[in-house]
């Protein structure tokens, strides 16, 4: 039994904790009736005075709107986290979706002030674009990228002219911010 435990390994621990933090978010908005997800793990325009306004500007990317929403973007983030986490390194993933999580809660706050966001969308969306620039050398611009930038963010743009109850804007500005850090991180890799 031992040495079959021994084969598995914590490949991508940043990716692995982030998806347990949304995971225990899903179970606490279910033994609170979803106090604390309307308290804690979704974001939007408040008192810069209140503490819980910069504690809900991260903690909104934790939670999630049911299991079909966490399941979703957990699928993504699994897949795509343990590439983009090998190819920068846990502390450079860490930081860029510290950076996408805080940029869109503040980019949605300006721009939609009275409806709440929650959900690890723009993660999803930042992964999407990294990994289609997981192989660009210093100079150049993958095709790829260029075609996952239309087809993906292209996507959203088109479909932020629906009425839904999906933060296209969250998608498109995680996916700019994948682009940006991808781009301004080559060189800069893990090694």
């Amino acid at each position: 039994m031992k040495k079959f435990f021994s084969r598995f390994r914590l490949n991508a621990p940043v990716t692995l904790g982030f998806v347990a933090i949304c995971g225990i978010a899903l179970l606490l908005d279910r033994l609170t009736g979803g106090l604390s997800t309307a308290n804690v793990f979704c974001t939007y325009r408040s008192s810069l005075l209140n503490p819980m306004t910069y504690v809900r500007a991260v903690g909104y990317a934790f939670g999630h709107a049911g299991w079909a929403h966490f399941a979703g973007n957990m699928t993504y983030i699994l897949l795509l986290g343990p590439l983009v986490e090998e190819k920068y390194g846990s502390k450079m993933l860490m930081e860029m979706m510290l950076i996408t999580i805080v940029v869109t809660a503040i980019i949605h706050a300006i721009f939609f002030p009275g409806i709440a966001l929650l959900g690890a969308s723009g993660i999803v969306f930042m992964l999407i674009i990294l990994s289609s620039i997981s192989n660009v050398k210093s100079g150049e611009i993958p095709i790829t990228f260029v075609i996952i930038c239309i087809i993906f963010i292209g996507g959203q743009i088109v479909d932020s002219f629906q009425q839904d109850n999906v933060s296209q804007l969250g998608h498109i500005v995680g996916g700019v911010c994948g682009g940006v850090l991808g781009l301004f991180s080559v060189g800069h890799e893990k090694e």
